[in-house]
């Protein structure tokens, strides 16, 4: 067996990491230039399930570095209104983790061969494999093919194009914090928490989160994994301004023009007449950190014949950010479909995978987009007559 996985995100790398424990070889393909190509996000919220299946693909040394440069976030929730008056805390049992979304990339980069600069443009499927087809010319085969290219998935396009991915009416504009002694004192103790945010009456949300190194990174690395540097070290808050898109009133080109500073002006004008200190929060971001994030979501579907192409991560069920899931799911993804492949034949074990994965991922899509239309006004999911989100 061999497996093709376009994609190098959090899902394919954490198959890639599975397949590469299992002895089965493995591909990468990945359409960017470079791991750092563009701005994907900061912080990420690892929960008990993205902890297993790290634990499940990575090396032990790999894992305990993960767990050694991930922060342990205070287990809450807490909902401000606009004047940072607390309005509820919601209490998380189990694993919180807050990670530097990169360096935790770098960590499921470690030992994988990914080769960059490949645009995925189809794939040819017969009775003995699949063969994958690039932009630049070149192809790749194997036994099967794996989608993991993220939420505009051309994989998933031409596998499963009765497949949806709708707009959720929210838009997001990232922005990053540096940890200072003044920055430090915009957060009161309670805010070093899993998540925090304050929403405003028109449901425009300012929402921040800790990434803090518990022991300096490269005494880590020296420890744990020699041959691996990690780029980042610095401890930041991660900071988002979200709105509706009839709040926010730009089209996504318009918000893809623009610059850091102009970004960071329209969040100063979303948070205006708001506490002092949510606008000295967004007056810190990092100058050249900020970027647009409109937020889409998939539509789940019902099962599906199993074949030599299957799909994981936000190439099959991409979810708003509104329950802290779609890492985690991601990388339960990789895990679920690298031990099922190393354990039964090819089709049993992309039917095994895909059985589980439709129910717990199309799940994490329901939570997340009733979490975000609770408090961000998410549009709800599309319905069929039966009541069900379409499928």
């Amino acid at each position: 067996m061999s497996v093709v996985i376009i994609g190098a995100g959090l899902g394919g790398l954490s198959l890639a990491q599975g397949l590469r424990r299992a002895g089965i070889p493995c591909q990468v393909h990945e359409r960017d230039t470079a791991p750092d190509a563009r701005l994907q996000g900061y912080r990420l919220h690892i929960n008990g399930a993205g902890d297993t299946a790290l634990r499940e693909v990575l090396s032990p040394g790999l894992h305990e570095l993960f767990r050694a440069t991930a922060g342990r976030a205070l287990p809450r929730t807490n909902v401000y209104d606009e004047q940072l008056r607390l309005a509820t805390t919601l209490v998380d049992k189990g694993t919180h983790l807050n990670v530097n979304r990169f360096t935790l990339r770098q960590i499921l980069l470690h030992g994988q061969e990914v080769r960059y600069g490949k645009r995925f443009t189809g794939y040819d499927l017969d009775e003995d494999g699949v063969t994958a087809h690039f932009a630049d010319g070149t192809s790749a085969r194997g036994t099967v093919l794996v989608g993991a290219d993220g939420v505009h998935s051309p994989v998933r396009q031409q596998y499963l194009p009765h497949a949806e991915v709708v707009d959720a009416g929210l838009v997001h504009l990232y922005g990053r914090i540096p940890l200072t002694d003044r920055t430090r004192a915009l957060f009161d103790p309670e805010m070093f928490a899993v998540f925090s945010m304050a929403i405003g009456p028109d449901r425009t949300m300012a929402g921040f989160a800790p990434v803090d190194y518990p022991e300096p990174v490269a005494e880590a690395c020296a420890r744990l994994v020699p041959d691996l540097r990690l780029r980042d070290h610095e401890p930041y808050m991660t900071c988002a301004v979200g709105a509706r898109r009839v709040v926010l009133d730009r089209s996504d080109a318009e918000l893809a023009a623009m610059s850091p500073a102009d970004l960071r002006e329209l969040a100063l004008g979303l948070v205006e007449g708001w506490h002092p200190r949510v606008r000295a929060m967004v007056e810190s971001w990092d100058a050249g950190a900020t970027f647009p994030q409109p937020i889409r979501t998939s539509v789940p579907i019902g099962p599906w014949t199993p074949s030599r192409v299957t799909l994981v991560g936000d190439a099959i069920h991409a979810m708003s950010p509104a329950a802290g899931a779609g890492a985690n799911t991601a990388l339960r993804d990789g895990a679920a479909l690298a031990s099922a492949l190393a354990g039964a034949p090819l089709l049993d074990a992309v039917a095994k995978y895909e059985s589980a994965m439709v129910d717990y991922g199309f799940a994490a899509v329901r939570e997340s987009a009733e979490n975000g239309r609770r408090y961000m006004g998410q549009h709800p999911l599309p319905v069929t007559a039966a009541g069900d989100a379409r499928g």
